[in-house]
């Protein structure tokens, strides 16, 4: 077959049987939203390129998931499933030598290679390929009470990735005329009368739709995941004509801290901490102090980094503690904002974000009023290849 592998992505719709108002496309399981894991789950060598659909007003929310990931500019998808379809593979169409294509939805983000491979293989002699499923269950017709059955031989439940001769499949979309909205890319294509084989599906690839389903999924990616703690530490001195910065609040006081960045010290300890447990060095590796760009810089850009590092690899933040070591000011006063501010930063609720402080009784350079120093412990759980 000549030409480039595309996977095109669906995740423009708003998810709303799932509850809530994040589409669930967005919504995160073991540390990754749906769309997240559908994208890594693409990264396959015969792949050469991802493009994705959104809706409007996603923007944001599909940056935040992309992060570092090398992607193209996204396309804005339609009224219906079919034209969203219908607009990514016109943006394919646009950047040229696209051989075949792979639609899939991002509701169903748990894509095992082997599936990629026998998709790809099928299209070898046929237009398209579906990856299905027997049907286990007993059907019936269904009115007020239940009723006759009906016959499962024969029947197949059909999932995503969905594959395609690329010019095949735009012909059909731009010639469709259905009267409703595809269910799927293969109504399309059959309507245009173009054959379309059957391969061997999996259940990883069951679509998530309720809320008990996002559970299950939880569960079972949970269960994978290994515990790893890391340790942060960090030491300012106070300054005069400096600001106060602590756990991302600016705290009235006589003296702030010395820094390149704004020496919030509470945050410098935890991002020490996050990088530890993911075995990615120190905040001085990432963030240079020779490096003029973060003089001033606020350090909840560099926890932000930590996170968005644990994140990528599919991990999850189970829990923080941090101690903060002082004489002045009085930490009490702030502890529950400072809390909040942390939690806020690295979006875990309250519980699992723990600040305390004590003194080092008037001992040593906190002891003397010097300057402040904080600890933090984190507990994260990453994939075991991580």
């Amino acid at each position: 077959m000549e030409g480039k592998i595309a996977a095109l992505v669906v995740a423009a719709g708003s998810g709303s049987r799932v509850g809530g108002e994040l589409p669930k496309q967005y919504r995160r399981v073991a540390g990754r939203s749906l769309l997240a894991h559908a994208i890594d789950r693409l990264g396959d060598e015969r792949i050469d390129m991802v493009q994705v659909v959104i809706g409007e007003g996603q923007e944001a929310l599909f940056r935040e998931t992309v992060g570092d990931r090398s992607l193209s500019s996204p396309v804005l998808g339609g009224a219906t499933r079919q034209q969203s379809v219908r607009n990514g593979l016109e943006a394919l169409a646009a950047r040229g030598d696209v051989g075949a294509v792979l639609i899939h939805d991002a509701a169903r983000p748990f894509l095992p290679a082997e599936v990629i491979d026998r998709l790809i293989e099928a299209l070898d002699a046929a237009d398209g390929a579906v990856p299905v499923l027997p049907v286990v269950d007993s059907l019936a017709e269904r009115t007020e009470m239940l009723g006759a059955a009906v016959p499962r031989e024969g029947l197949v439940r059909v999932q995503t990735p969905q594959a395609f001769r690329f010019d095949a499949i735009l012909e059909a979309h731009r010639q469709w005329q259905g009267a409703s909205d595809a269910t799927d890319d293969a109504q399309v294509a059959r309507a245009a009368g173009f054959e379309i084989a059957v391969v061997a599906g999996s259940r990883s690839l069951e679509k998530l739709t309720y809320e008990e389903d996002f559970m299950r999924a939880e569960q079972r990616l949970s269960a994978t995941l290994i515990s790893r703690t890391g340790l942060g530490f960090d030491v300012h001195r106070f300054d005069e004509g400096e600001e106060l910065w602590l756990g991302g609040l600016l705290i009235p006081h006589d003296k702030g801290l010395s820094g390149h960045s704004d020496a919030d010290v509470v945050l410098h300890a935890l991002t020490d901490a996050l990088l530890g447990a993911i075995g990615e060095g120190d905040i001085g590796q990432h963030f240079p102090p020779s490096d003029p760009q973060w003089r001033g810089a606020p350090s909840s850009r560099f926890l932000d980094h930590a996170r968005a590092l644990i994140d990528g690899r599919g991990g999850r933040i189970d829990h923080v503690d941090i101690t903060v070591i002082c004489e002045q000011p009085k930490i009490g006063p702030h502890r529950d904002a400072m809390r909040r501010s942390v939690a806020d930063l690295l979006r875990l609720p309250l519980a699992r974000v723990s600040i305390k402080a004590t003194t080092t009784e008037r001992l040593g350079f906190t002891g003397r009023g010097e300057g402040i120093a904080a600890q933090a412990v984190a507990t994260v759980r990453v994939p075991e290849e991580a």
